[in-house]
């Protein structure tokens, strides 16, 4: 496949309908990525609940450790960077401790809150 480029910026319609093929797959992708997230943090929040009741802590430095190196491992044998897996994963988890951290203080009002 050949390109032609002009000064009014014309490309070959191979190279059109070859970048429309490649990006309707990305755009696939993005919305599996946003929904397989959505999912995970459907479970993440069922966890800070049940941490928030039994008053476990937000953070399990030893559990996301070893998903961090788990992680990892899955990036390489994937072939993607396990530095940029790992950015990602450290990106989510914080995500997931802000929100557990929101429950527990959340059933702490609940639990303060007198009732008349």
């Amino acid at each position: 496949m050949t390109t032609r480029h002009s000064t009014t910026g014309d490309v070959d319609p191979a190279v059109r309908a070859e970048l429309a093929r490649l990006r309707d797959s990305i755009d696939n992708i993005d919305a599996a990525v946003v929904h397989m997230l959505a999912e995970r943090f459907k479970c993440t929040q069922q966890v800070g609940h049940l941490k928030a009741a039994h008053q476990l802590p937000p953070a399990d430095p030893a559990r996301e450790a070893a998903q961090i190196a788990r992680l990892r491992r899955l990036a390489e044998s994937a072939k993607l960077d396990p530095a940029f897996a790992e950015k990602l994963l450290n990106f989510i988890i914080a995500e997931v401790i802000r929100h557990h951290e929101s429950i527990a203080e959340d059933a702490t009002s609940a639990t303060d809150t007198p009732t008349e």
